[in-house]
């Protein structure tokens, strides 16, 4: 597991920072948006504690150094916009997974891309991963098209790989590997 130390990034428009509790109810109003959760393996939140909850498993994840997670907040408001995140760190591989989800109002204006850019540099100069992973439900077709913007490649198509809202979902794996990353 890395040495997670508490960071800030900076883009253009956003400010990425440590999660903390009180954050609690900005976190609960982007996981209780039916848009954001569609593809997701779980239902929207319908109570508050489960964003406490969330919160205390991932100042736990900084802790141990099994996942970061960054709050994405606009620069010129404050206001907390959604998450990105490096998680299932292996080490001996220096590869972990990414994830990442935007309040469904803050969509198509270009926020998942800039964070996740930020977010990936990181990755590869601080944390020196050489590959990050991530799956999505091939219905999602924004996501797809922001991780390939990113450099991500397709590796892997798994048909119904999850369980969303209790019907079987499929997964397209994507790949980005640091090399890829640097060629660009």
């Amino acid at each position: 597991m890395p040495l997670l130390t508490p960071t800030v990034l900076h883009t253009e428009r956003l400010l990425l920072r440590w999660l903390d509790e009180r954050d609690v109810d900005a976190h609960f109003a982007v996981f209780s948006d039916p848009e954001v959760t569609r593809y997701w393996s779980a239902s929207p939140w319908t109570e508050r504690a489960q964003a406490v909850e969330a919160i205390a498993d991932t100042l736990a994840n900084y802790a141990d150094g099994s996942g970061l997670r960054f709050g994405i907040v606009l620069q010129a408001t404050g206001e907390l916009i959604g998450n990105a995140s490096l998680h299932h760190f292996f080490e001996q591989n220096r590869r972990c997974e990414i994830g990442y989800a935007l309040g469904s109002r803050h969509w198509g204006q270009g926020y998942a891309y800039e964070a996740l850019h930020a977010l990936i540099g990181h990755g590869f100069e601080a944390l020196d991963l050489n590959r990050i992973e991530a799956d999505i439900d091939p219905r999602n077709g924004a996501s797809g098209r922001v991780l390939e913007k990113l450099g991500f490649r397709k590796e892997g198509y798994m048909p119904e790989r999850w369980i969303v809202h209790g019907e079987p979902a499929d997964t397209v794996n994507y790949g980005l590997l640091r090399r890829y990353w640097d060629a660009t």
